[in-house]
């Protein structure tokens, strides 16, 4: 369920913006994206795994609120990182 270090190694060299950049909200945003998308296919094999989901759920919020946060501060940088992660809305 969790990320392995060399994918998350991957998704902070892919989104950072600088060298050792693991803080920016692009980073945050693709981790959290890779952990739901993870937890996901978890869900279609355990379907009653509840204490998971609400783990999913608030991972989803945290997403949801750094999103947020990008989109007050700059918008098209919001609009590349979505299209980037294939995120909707």
């Amino acid at each position: 369920m969790s990320i392995t270090a060399e994918r998350k190694t991957a998704l902070i060299k892919e989104h950072a913006h600088k060298s050792g950049d693991t803080g920016s909200p692009e980073v945050q945003v693709a981790i959290l994206t890779e952990r739901i998308n993870n937890l996901t296919d978890h869900f279609k094999t355990h379907t009653k795994d509840n204490h998971s989901r609400r783990g999913l759920l608030k991972m989803v919020s945290q997403r949801r609120s750094l999103l947020d946060y990008v989109k007050k501060k700059d918008e098209p940088r919001y609009r590349t990182l979505i299209e980037k992660l294939g995120i909707r809305r």
